[in-house]
């Protein structure tokens, strides 16, 4: 029995810090941008930091049948999920909001459901809807509750925007890696968002302003994608994924250090229920793959 790798926990804190501390700091940068224009400030640093690294690394460019689906990763997994995130973060709280993104992969495993034509077991839907019990328990102690175009249901699009990406992105880094793959999409996502970049320029805001935009552009959009690169290479996807969980809990301690923020109980119950259902239809969700007769022999 070949021995597992260790995990290595440097690159795990630094991924789960990274992308944890996006919740409360795009909080703290609403007041001085709109939306839109803070997600094209944050991906326009973020942008300039790969095209360096792509210079320097020279990967293979993607193939012109590929196009497509890294643009349609661009557009919805970068900006239309950082519109959505950014707009709904102006009511709902950092640590409601990392909950309810958790829900990402039971969307994911449903929109697979449906279109991919895989299947999901008894336990799978179950999962499934204890999540969306968990859910309705955030979304009901958030302003605006569950109504359409609250805060909640905002979140819950961008989760939608982080599972359709998570399905589309998969071949693409089978195929060109996950850095080299992640590194395309982000600069496709900024070109997308460039039209509202001026707009972010022209607000002359000081500079304690443009030092979150900075954090948001080299943290969350690029360290943590290129630390968790790493963990994935050496324990693969099935062990890392199991550590994601950790993702919201971390989130909930930045909120609380960086803008004080406490979450209620209706916040918290509902979050451990998404959760539980979550991690039900990771482990259990899927059929196990039927072995052959000459495998098993």
């Amino acid at each position: 029995m070949v021995p597992h790798k260790p995990v290595p926990v440097l690159a795990v804190v630094a991924a789960l810090l990274s992308w944890a501390c996006a919740y409360p700091v795009v909080r703290l940068a609403l007041p001085f941008f709109a939306p839109v224009p803070l997600a094209a400030a944050r991906y326009m640093v973020a942008a300039c930091l790969v095209v360096c690294w792509l210079c320097v690394k020279r990967p293979t460019l993607p193939r012109l049948k590929d196009i497509p689906r890294f643009l349609a990763c661009g557009g919805i997994g970068i900006a239309l999920y950082n519109i959505l995130f950014n707009t709904g973060e102006q009511t709902v709280s950092a640590g409601a909001a990392s909950l309810l993104l958790n829900t990402a992969p039971f969307l994911a495993a449903i929109a697979a459901v449906l279109f991919l034509n895989e299947q999901l077991t008894v336990w799978g839907w179950l999962g499934s809807l204890i999540s969306f019990t968990g859910v309705v328990i955030i979304g009901s102690g958030q302003p605006g509750g569950l109504g359409f175009g609250s805060g909640t249901t905002v979140m819950l699009a961008a989760a939608l925007c982080s599972a359709t990406y998570y399905l589309l992105q998969r071949p693409l880094v089978t195929r060109y890696g996950a850095l080299v793959t992640t590194a395309y999409i982000l600069l496709i996502g900024a070109g997308l968002l460039l039209p509202w970049l001026p707009s972010a320029i022209n607000t002359h805001n000081g500079w304690q302003a443009w030092a979150l935009v900075g954090v948001l552009g080299v943290f969350p959009s690029i360290l943590g994608y290129g630390a968790w690169a790493h963990v994935v290479g050496q324990v693969g996807v099935a062990r890392s994924s199991g550590l994601l969980y950790l993702l919201s809990p971390t989130t909930l301690l930045l909120a609380f250090v960086l803008v004080r923020e406490v979450p209620n109980v209706r916040t918290l119950i509902g979050g451990c229920i998404v959760m539980a259902g979550v991690g039900l239809m990771q482990m259990y969700g899927h059929p196990r793959p039927q072995l052959k007769a000459e495998d098993a022999a």
